[in-house]
């Protein structure tokens, strides 16, 4: 038989509230191990003639929390296998031993594997003097966060939130950044220090953007963020979204919304994607920040239409996404490696063909033109077709290949023309002339959508210019010449060569 381990709580600060079972397992222990001797109630061990080892130089030597605690946990293990047989090792923690102690839930995995018994004896824990003193009811909603790990969107501005070990100024800092990303800078938080504790406790009630000014933090310090049911507070969450378009198509909404279908949104949706795309060649944040909750309106509506048939809700569309973006970055979440874009790449694909695999499709069978949207712009279907066969040997060799297919096309056309060819031949012939040209892009590095787009671009610009030279001279384009406007032309193209 080996020794066994109990670790026990010392409350949340105050002496008095230590229970006398605790107690007696104290004084009746071969050795007595405690996290760290800076807590209040270790004054009561010293009275009661209870001898201890801290733990403190673990936070002095190491450089982080987690390997602080997996130390704590390696030599308490080690101190029970080489305790004799029949005795007892006390491990003792602030506050309750299931509340934010790391050391702790290693102990739970790990001595059942180690063949050492386990005890833990709850003791008050600084819950229980934050919802006194705080008065709040946990039942309202409630929820315990870290600060030396809190992230934005754990918080929910709905419930009563607590963010313990807030340990100094800086801690204080990470988190008041954490907080200003979900609250405005003026809400009220509380700061705690040593709750409970006579003679040490101070609570503060300061706004939130002047939690890492005031001094004092330490061990026994917390936040606590009062719950909010304001409009304001939720404007930044997704549930809030989801809950607003649900309102919208609902039999007491919008009856324009009510009356959409994915047919009716068809267009929008399309629209919506380009006035994005339109935010991104102007370089304008603000828009595409409108641009984006715009086109992110059209993905909430349609996966609504669907919750409200009972098939999907966006909160599967999410979870889909999230485990197609693990699954296809296994470079990233799994043992896979990627050096470049190109290997990243790569191994996208793998993973996508396996995907297939996995649902029963034959990616092997399929045409190497698959996976293409029929309904893409022309120009840009044109491109990723090229493009996936390209992948299979179907391609030319080089760019003047291309080149002198294009010369041989645009012939073609112009013969199409001159012999007064029907108007579909024509058409078919310049799309032939088209689809060359978007061929050649891929030799050259070049988005033909993009590359189109900025000439678009320039002949606006240069367009505009004409109309604004020809009203200052009190004329318009359809009162003037080509020759007329062909010279302002090359005006424009000199000032943007900078002549």
């Amino acid at each position: 038989m080996t020794a066994t381990l109990t670790v026990v709580g010392l409350g949340s600060g105050n002496p008095d509230r230590l229970t006398l079972g605790i107690v007696k397992r104290l004084q009746s222990a071969s050795a007595v191990y405690v996290r760290t001797a800076d807590h209040p109630a270790m004054s009561a061990l010293q009275e009661l003639g209870i001898a201890s080892q801290s733990f403190d130089k673990l936070y002095e030597s190491l450089s982080s929390f987690p390997e602080v605690y997996e130390a704590i946990t390696e030599r308490l293990l080690e101190a029970t296998r080489t305790a004799s047989e029949g005795t007892e090792i006390v491990y003792a923690v602030p506050g309750h031993p299931m509340v934010a102690e790391s050391a702790v839930s290693k102990l739970r995995e790990r001595c059942p594997e180690a063949g050492i018994a386990l005890t833990i004896l709850g003791g008050e824990s600084f819950l229980d003097e934050a919802f006194v003193r705080l008065g709040f009811d946990p039942i309202e909603g409630f929820q315990l966060l870290d600060a030396s790990g809190i992230r934005s969107h754990q918080l929910q501005p709905e419930l009563h939130t607590l963010i313990g070990q807030v340990y100094d100024g800086f801690t204080a800092s990470e988190t008041k950044l954490c907080l200003m990303e979900m609250y405005p800078p003026e809400y009220e938080v509380v700061v705690g220090h040593a709750l409970g504790v006579e003679g040490e406790e101070r609570i503060l009630r300061v706004p939130l953007y002047e939690l890492d000014r005031l001094d004092g933090y330490g061990n026994l310090s917390l936040v606590y963020i009062p719950a909010s049911r304001e409009e304001a507070s939720r404007r930044r969450t997704f549930a809030r979204l989801h809950e607003i378009v649900g309102i919208l198509r609902s039999p007491e909404g919008c009856p324009w919304d009510r009356e959409q279908t994915h047919e009716s949104l068809r267009k929008n949706l399309i629209e919506e994607t380009y006035e994005v795309l339109e935010t991104i060649d102007e370089d304008d944040p603000d828009h595409m920040r409108e641009e984006l909750g715009d086109l992110l309106l059209q993905i909430m509506l349609h996966a609504q239409m669907e919750e409200e048939l009972g098939t999907f809700n966006v909160y599967d569309v999410i979870e889909g996404l999230n485990d197609k973006l693990i699954f296809r970055h296994p470079h990233v979440f799994g043992d896979m490696s990627a050096g470049n874009a190109k290997e990243a790449l790569q191994n996208w694909e793998g993973m996508k063909a396996e995907e297939k695999r996995r649902k029963g499709l034959q990616p092997e069978a399929e045409s190497a033109l698959s996976g293409v949207p029929r309904d893409l712009p022309a120009l840009m279907k044109a491109y990723k077709l090229q493009k996936k066969a390209s992948k299979v040997g179907f391609d030319w060799d080089n760019a003047v290949d291309v080149l002198a297919k294009i010369r041989e096309e645009a012939d073609e056309l112009q013969e199409a023309i001159e012999s007064g060819a029907p108007a579909d031949e024509q058409a078919l012939e310049l799309g032939d002339l088209l689809f060359a040209a978007a061929n050649l892009s891929r030799f050259i590095g070049a988005d033909p959508e993009e590359a189109l787009t900025r000439t678009n671009r320039k002949f606006v610009s240069r367009f505009h210019y004409i109309e604004e030279r020809l009203r200052s001279r009190g004329s318009r384009p359809e009162n003037s010449s080509l020759e007329e406007m062909e010279l302002l032309w090359q005006e424009a193209k000199a000032q943007e060569r900078g002549e």
